[in-house]
């Protein structure tokens, strides 16, 4: 048997992800601190970038190349979020709640009949971030 053997696989992929690691590390199998984590990150991050060089994104269907080193990318994410002590299933709700609210606030800005274009809804983005910064 695996260390892994009862991990379930219908966890949410970044739980199920942070679990794996977590058990891979409990045997060793780890880098020694954040830096290496942060580090297979940024080694993750540019084979996204090769694999997407001058490809045409089909986002119903991305290359099998490009999906799997986004797996990659957000596997070792996982892997150095539980470094600094992070969830990163924790981290992405946040994130995603975050985005949701500002993004709302975004739209609440925009009159009926509005043209927009992404260079004006950035500056509205812009805007309610700093907003919500302000006490």
């Amino acid at each position: 048997g695996s260390v892994l053997d009862d991990i379930p696989e219908v966890f949410p992929a970044l739980v199920r992800a942070e679990k794996l690691g977590r058990r891979a590390s409990n045997v060793g199998f780890d880098w020694p601190n954040a830096t290496g984590a942060l580090g297979k990150v940024r080694e993750e991050l540019a084979e996204v970038e090769e694999a997407t060089v001058g490809v045409e994104r089909d986002a119903e269907r991305p290359s099998v190349e490009i999906e799997t080193e986004v797996g990659d990318l957000l596997f070792a994410i996982s892997n150095f979020a539980r470094h600094v002590g992070v969830s990163p299933e924790v981290a992405l709700r946040r994130a995603s709640e975050k985005f949701e609210r500002r993004f709302r606030a975004i739209e609440s800005r925009i009159k009926s009949g509005d043209a927009l274009d992404l260079e004006k809804m950035d500056a509205l983005w812009d805007e309610v971030k700093f907003l919500e910064k302000d006490p």
